[in-house]
């Protein structure tokens, strides 16, 4: 457990850059033994004028400065001032609503760090000196309990959120320490992470957990900064405590608390699938950094179970709205899907930090499938409102929320600007302004491609220049710009949907299986590989056991899924009495109203059985009417539904002869 901080790595949007503590310094390089090593975050630029490069921009330019605006008009920022100071005395918001601020603000400081501007800095060091006034003396800080509203500490650790909203001010603090950010809002951070470790660490008077897991991943986060090895000791024994039944029941059981098993027994995800991942996440940064094999392998088993029988296709997790949680095996409803935008950002970030680990490429398919289809889901187009859930169905086109007060989470089937609970648009606005950071990785023998974006990558052996107009086109140019002399090995993440892919080096080309395709040679400048991946539309089956959606097929097309929108019938059929013929093939065709998409053109009719009589069941087909008439159904980008207005929409699509 070396406790250098030049040895740690980043982990992006969640973890850290190893390097100086130092105002307006440059991100730091992390360097360290492993199986693979991240990018400091000025070393992938992604292309403004490419796809994620254009979402970036927009995130920046955007969607940071529209989480500013609400988190001062809903009374967030103003909590933090004391009683006498506020437009209103009484705090305002849910008890966790400080959490909000500080993804804000770490959103602001990895953005900070991504692109310098001024204005952002000057924002920056505002918003943090009014989160440095309410850091009581002994580093605690919260707005709802402790010396602001006279709530004694730590009295509800069930459902308190005190330590989550420790564990988001530390992970802040992280960002601008390894970006050059206020020095302030690292002093708070760490003096959080002090008390949390005098009042929670190993021998200290609590030993507790928090009902919501973060603060077990942030300590491991800080920890990789300063070195202090009470961090990452006090993260583990909260990791060890898990399971214990130290929360007690609660409304929904120990399972939605993640207290019902210890994490090294668990077979499985489960409860709460916020929870359950930000936990995971704490866990494998534990084992990463004290070695521990077992505890990697547990959470290796319990990701691997919970991909193959609790995850939706677009890589959404949890289908229950209750209590916001995994269902039970192949429980994965279409309509009922919950898949909260925050369980796809902490979905990435667990996939990635098992990427580190291990090197397996399947954790980066995850985090790819995941990014296009829930997070990106989640912002409009503009980046000015957002989804908290991503069904997979909607049969009542949604009702356009206020554009000027807080709307429900989950009450309509549009985007809204702002949530009473506000947590997935900060949390989306963190990611995006990491996306670089997952582009790429380092180890001892060369350079890893995991997504492919255009822009630039630079390390200490090569600066190359990715071109490509992926997803929509699945050609990618890698041109080595400058490298050192020496042999290294270029290697190039092939989807597993990908059979048939190419690589092309030199003017020879080889097939290049799912998996990873490696080309090891001393580069020279200019040299170009190029990989050619199957871009087309393809159908997927879903496994029999998922009851929800037997005899249903969903439209696939490179790593986006698809899905029928009512807006494309172009008249009043209901999308739920449409029949697809998956056996034809399907065309590529433009999008009315999303120009710069491909969509995907399938036939269809509209489905009459049980109408004639008034009974839908029966024996075959006895009592149905004819089929109706054929016609032209373009699918869109699942993340780009309800973008052109309310409708309704389908993922899964009931599969039959369209004749």
């Amino acid at each position: 457990m070396a406790g250098s901080r030049v040895d740690r790595p980043y982990i992006p949007g969640m973890s850290a850059y190893a390097g100086d503590e130092r105002a307006h310094g440059r991100p730091v390089s992390p360097r360290r033994a492993g199986v693979l090593r991240p990018l400091a975050i000025d070393q992938v630029a992604l292309a403004p004028g490419g796809f994620w490069g254009a979402l970036q921009r927009r995130n920046a330019e955007t969607t940071i400065p529209h989480a500013e605006r609400w988190i001062e008009r809903v009374g967030t920022v103003e909590n933090f001032l004391p009683p006498a100071e506020r437009s209103v005395p009484q705090r305002r918001g849910v008890l966790f609503t400080d959490s909000d601020a500080y993804k804000v603000l770490e959103a602001m400081a990895w953005e900070g760090g991504r692109a310098r501007d001024p204005g952002l800095e000057r924002r920056t060091a505002r918003l943090t000196a009014i989160v440095e006034r309410a850091v009581e003396d002994d580093g605690y800080v919260n707005t709802y309990w402790g010396a602001y509203e006279a709530r004694d500490r730590y009295s509800d650790l069930q459902m308190g959120h005190e330590l989550y909203c420790h564990g988001h001010l530390i992970q802040a603090a992280v960002a601008a320490a390894r970006t050059g950010g206020p020095q302030s809002l690292v002093r708070a951070g760490v003096a959080a992470a002090d008390h949390v470790c005098r009042e929670f660490g190993p021998g200290g008077p609590r030993e507790a957990i928090c009902g919501h897991p973060e603060i077990e991943l942030a300590l491991v986060e800080l920890y990789r900064v300063r070195g202090d090895e009470r961090c990452l000791q006090t993260a583990a024994a909260m990791i060890e405590r898990r399971g214990r039944g130290l929360l007690g029941e609660g409304p929904f059981g120990r399972a939605y608390y993640q207290d019902d098993l210890p994490v090294r027994e668990a077979a499985v995800m489960r409860g709460h699938a916020v929870r359950a991942l930000y936990l995971l996440a704490g866990a494998a940064d534990v084992a990463a950094e004290s070695g521990d094999t077992e505890l990697l392998a547990a959470v290796e088993r319990q990701w691997h179970a919970t991909i193959a029988r609790r995850t939706y296709i677009t890589g959404g997790m949890g289908s229950r709205h209750e209590d916001e949680s995994f269902g039970e095996d192949f429980e994965l409803p279409p309509d009922r899907a919950y898949a909260e935008t925050c369980a796809g950002v902490a979905a990435v970030m667990l996939a990635w930090r098992l990427l580190l680990a291990t090197g397996d490429s399947r954790y980066a398919d995850h985090i790819e499938r995941t990014l296009h289809n829930v997070v990106l889901a989640c912002p409009s187009r503009a980046g000015s409102a957002f989804f908290y859930t991503n069904p997979l169905q909607r049969r009542a086109p949604g009702t356009p929320p206020p554009p000027d007060s807080e709307s429900r989470h989950a009450a309509t089937g549009m985007r809204a600007p702002w949530f009473s609970v506000p947590c997935c648009p900060p949390n989306v606005a963190r990611l995006l302004a990491t996306l670089g950071g997952y582009a790429a990785t380092v180890d001892d023998d060369g350079v890893q491609l995991h997504l492919y974006a255009a822009g630039r990558v630079s390390t200490d052996a090569a600066t190359l220049a990715l071109r490509t107009r992926y997803p929509w086109d699945g050609t990618v140019d890698v041109e080595i710009e400058a490298t050192q002399a020496p042999p290294w090995t270029l290697s190039l993440r092939v989807p597993s949907w990908a059979g048939g892919a190419t690589v092309t080096v030199g003017g020879r080309s080889r097939p290049a299986a799912p998996g990873v395709v490696r080309v090891r040679r001393a580069w020279r400048r200019g040299d170009v590989v190029r990989l050619e991946l199957p871009v087309r539309p393809r159908w997927s089956v879903p496994a029999a056991r998922i009851d929800a959606v037997r005899g249903c097929v969903a439209a696939e097309r490179g790593p986006l899924v698809y899905c029928a929108e009512s807006l494309a019938t172009r008249d009043d059929a209901a999308l739920d009495a449409l029949v697809v013929d998956p056996v034809e093939a399907a065309d590529e065709r433009p999008v009315d109203g999303l120009e710069d998409a491909v969509g995907i053109a399938v036939r269809a009719r509209e489905h009459r059985a049980g109408v004639a009589c008034g009974w839908p069941y029966g024996g075959g087909d006895r009592g149905s009417a004819p089929p109706g008439a054929e016609r032209r159904l373009t699918l869109v980008p699942y993340y780009l539904w309800a973008n052109r207005g309310p409708s309704t929409m389908r993922v899964w699509l009931p599969a039959g002869r369209g004749r």
